[in-house]
């Protein structure tokens, strides 16, 4: 496998991920910390260091929204118990 259809495949799967997490909005963070050693913040965070290695300019809170699939307030306020 050359190197462009791997990282077209791991970036798919990263965005399914993160489709996934965004539909189990009943799980919360820290049970995936708890079980996983990650949640989606960290999620955010790796995206942003990312970019920023590819001197892309990311805030916290855009990185956030690619995750969480809108504002992190709002989805704190709709989901975290």
């Amino acid at each position: 496998m050359d190197d462009t259809t791997k990282k077209e495949l791991q970036s798919a799967a990263f965005e399914r991920l993160i489709q996934h997490l965004r539909e189990r909005n009943d799980v919360q963070n820290l049970d995936l910390m708890n079980l996983a050693g990650f949640c989606r913040n960290c999620l955010s965070k790796w995206y942003r260091e990312e970019a920023n290695k590819n001197n892309i300019s990311i805030s916290d809170s855009e990185a956030r929204e690619h995750v969480y699939g809108m504002p992190y307030s709002d989805w704190k306020s709709k989901y975290q118990k």
